[in-house]
């Protein structure tokens, strides 16, 4: 079953990307499916976060996604190679998102493989929020997209992570983030190989 955009909706985005671990994340491109289980996720507040592309109400082409309301994708490219996927969460106004970092692959592993350029599944292929985009055909084509489309999509199967199988760490690559930067915002399942950084 699809989230509803209530699930989306709500203010508190550090709640919600916890809580999208286990979730599956799917995208139909060209009538192909692929997708996976969420295995890590990174939270960013909105405009008091220091490490938020909106921080301080920061409002250009590339961050207007993120005043949308919540249940959108928010598409962009780093570094100028790498297109990252993050679900935008609030209402409309409040431009808080979730990057995902790791997916575990259940569906269409082959057609990842092709677009990942890889001949066997290892946990590189979805490790990274970089990979997952790429493995899963999303780019900034599909900026904005409703996370209720047949694009684009995240569907509950009923899997519970227990609290103490998840880790709250602080984010990756946000020093420039001051204190806000030792936020634990990033969650992950604990021992699962396609965490992107798993703290040791």
């Amino acid at each position: 079953m699809k989230l509803p955009e209530s699930f989306y909706r709500r203010n508190d985005v550090v709640t919600i990307s916890r809580e999208l671990l286990g979730k599956y994340l799917f995208t139909c491109i060209n009538g192909i499916v692929t997708g996976g289980y969420i295995v890590e996720t990174e939270a960013y507040n909105g405009i008091i976060d220091k490490a938020a592309h909106s921080y301080g109400n920061r409002l250009t082409h590339r961050t207007k996604t993120m005043y949308m309301h919540g249940g959108v994708a928010y598409v962009y490219l780093c570094y100028g190679i790498h297109e990252m996927f993050n679900v935008v969460t609030a209402v409309e106004g409040e431009p808080k998102a979730i990057l995902i970092r790791a997916i575990q692959p259940t569906d269409g592993t082959d057609i990842m493989l092709q677009r990942r350029k890889m001949n066997v599944i290892k946990p590189a292929i979805t490790s990274g929020p970089g990979s997952v985009a790429r493995a899963l055909g999303i780019s900034r084509d599909i900026n904005a997209i409703s996370l209720l489309s047949d694009t684009l999509w995240i569907e509950d199967r009923g899997m519970i992570i227990p609290d103490e199988a998840i880790a709250a760490v602080p984010r990756i690559g946000v020093a420039y983030a001051a204190e806000d930067a030792q936020l634990p915002y990033r969650f992950y399942i604990k021992g699962n190989v396609y965490v992107s950084k798993p703290n040791k």
